[in-house]
């Protein structure tokens, strides 16, 4: 697979096949191609805590009783580009068949974030709390660089923003040290091929709206 392909096959997943099991050493060639991602001064700022079996099991059951009680409403999105994540949504209860007034339906589907969409292995980011936006940054291609690894080894991700709304779930299952804070949660596994949302590619922007050339 180039990395063309890659980039281009990369799509968040949102229902995994929960009994197939990820094979190890694909984690580990794809972790040691993601430790060569770049950080400010070599930090490395990336700490991530993968689960799989009962101890992924444990940790989706405290993450679905605590979002059960009550889910965020804005996962962090400012009110300027909430916009956005309606547009998302849109697409995505729409490709699941889910109409806007079914609340129950969507609420069904939300709590599949918690439990990672089902996948086999269930990923929690992490980062020093003492560190900032320029490690964060360090963070994201640290990520990015693992995801595009796993998608050439014909396996499916989802990051997701929600599961850091419960930090204190995540530190007790987890046994997080106090100087890390989580970021997200990573699902990673093999995509159920018959769900209907894993075949929506949501669609970006044309690069001019983005990017600002300067000449001259």
């Amino acid at each position: 697979m180039t990395l063309a392909t890659a980039v281009e096959e990369r799509h968040s997943v949102r229902m995994f096949l929960r009994e197939k099991p990820v094979a190890r050493e694909l984690l580990d060639e794809a972790l040691a191609l993601a430790m060569r991602a770049p950080s400010n001064s070599n930090i490395q700022p990336w700490r991530l805590y993968l689960t799989t079996g009962a101890r992924r099991d444990r940790l989706v059951t405290a993450l679905l009783e605590r979002a059960a009680a009550g889910f965020p409403q804005t996962m962090g999105i400012p009110e300027g580009f909430a916009p956005h994540r309606r547009e998302l949504g849109a697409l995505l209860y729409g490709s699941m068949g889910i109409a806007r007034d079914d609340l129950e339906a969507r609420r069904v589907a939300q709590l599949r974030n918690w439990e990672f969409f089902r996948a086999p292995v269930a990923g929690v980011v992490c980062m020093h709390r003492e560190l900032g936006l320029v490690d964060a940054l360090g963070v994201g291609m640290f990520l990015q660089t693992l995801l595009l690894a796993l998608t050439e080894r014909g396996l499916g991700t989802c990051v997701q923003v929600s599961i850091a709304h419960f930090p204190d779930v995540l530190r007790e299952q987890l046994q997080l040290p106090d100087d890390l804070r989580p970021l997200c949660g990573l699902a990673v596994g093999y995509p159920d091929p018959g769900f209907p949302a894993n075949r929506l590619r949501v669609p970006r922007n044309p690069v001019d709206a983005n990017v600002v050339f300067l000449d001259g």
